[in-house]
Formats: structure tokens, sequence, C-alpha cells
């Protein structure tokens, strides 16, 4: 079955808690880094390396955060679909979370990279002092490169997010879908039962289709 496939459901199938549980906390996390990457211009001195640091080290668990969602995802497929939504927005949904996963690990390693072109004694500094090897023989103009889409890629996913965010909000509030209640806490407009439909505590229907 493919993902972009619907399947008559009732009550809907949502995500299970562990999948609902990683993806806010990544959310959370995304968002702070994409203000502490807004900030960095600002800075000078002290102020700049203490939030430079920051950015790493949640660079870093942004990557761990999506390389274990990917995991979980890959072992336990998400919740089908169901026919309130139209094929051309399930297309949209499984295209919009596949940029996410790529600009989520993209997006750490390419910093990683740029840090590493200009790294002064092989090694680079996070929170409390921590310091980790950089990539050897990187040279500056790698690490300018590296830098370069690196920006250029945060901004791709400030627009992947307010797409999301509006899909969202489309679904909640102007076409009133089940789905909504997919992705808890949202509920479904019209109060609709939902059931997990990923992993061990999926419906024995849902489980089968996995």
């Amino acid at each position: 079955m493919a993902e972009t496939d619907a399947v008559p459901q009732n009550p809907i199938r949502r995500y299970s808690n562990t999948a609902v549980a990683i993806h806010w906390m990544t959310a959370v996390l995304v968002l702070f880094q994409i203000w502490l990457g807004l900030s960095l211009d600002d800075l000078k001195g002290a102020a700049r390396a203490s939030t430079f640091d920051w950015h790493k080290t949640v660079g870093i668990l942004i990557l761990l955060a999506t390389l274990g969602r990917l995991t979980y995802r890959m072992m336990n497929p998400p919740p089908a679909f169901s026919p309130d939504v139209p094929k051309w927005e399930r297309v949209a949904a499984v295209w919009n979370h596949r940029l996410f996963y790529l600009l989520l690990i993209g997006l750490p390693i390419g910093g990683y990279v740029a840090v590493s072109g200009h790294a002064k004694n092989g090694t680079t500094t996070l929170l409390g002092g921590i310091t980790i090897p950089t990539i050897p023989g990187i040279s500056p103009q790698l690490g300018e490169l590296a830098g370069s889409m690196h920006g250029l890629a945060a901004w791709t996913l400030i627009a992947l997010i307010v797409v999301h965010f509006l899909a969202a909000l489309k679904h909640q509030f102007v076409d009133k879908a089940p789905a909504s209640g997919r992705m808890p806490p949202f509920r479904p407009p019209h109060g609709e039962n939902t059931v997990v439909g990923q992993g061990h505590g999926a419906t024995p229907v849902e489980a089968a289709r996995a």
C-alpha cells in the first residue's frame, strides 16, 4: 500500500504517543534553533560565541531526534490517510515530510562541515565547554560554501514549516476534516473518535495493514 493511499476509517487512526512526543520535541527544538540562528547576526563577542555554542548543540540534538524519529517511522509505518484528504494534499503531505527529514538531517551535517572549515585546532565547542572533533581536511573555501548552503537550506525549512502550519490550520478550521485528529493534541472538529494507528498500540486492522 502506497503512503498516499487512503483508507476508510471510523474511528480516525492517529500517530502513536511515541511519534507524537518526538514530533513535538523536534518542533520545539527547530523553532528554538531558528531563533538562535536569526539572532547570531545581531550579536558580537562573547554573546555571539555563547549563542553559537547553543546553536551547535541544539543542531546535534535535532539530528539525533530526527534520526530516531526516522528509525521509528521505518519500523512503525504511520497511520493511513482517511478519504477526507484529497489525493493532491496526500501527495503534498508525504513530500513535505520527506523534505523535512532531508533538511533536518542535512542542515546539522552542513553546519558541521561549515564549522570544520573554520576550526583552528581541529575541535569545536558545545554547551558546557564540551569539545568535539571537527571533520579533517575541510578547506575554508568548502566551509564557506557549506555555510552558504546551510543558510539557504534554513530558509527552505522555514518555508516548509509555514506551509505545514497553514495546511494544519486549513484542515482544522476550513475543511473541518476528521484527519485533523491524526496528530494529538489536535482533535477532529466534529468530535470523531480517534485510535492509535501506529506501532504496538495500533488497532488490529491497522496493524495488519502495516
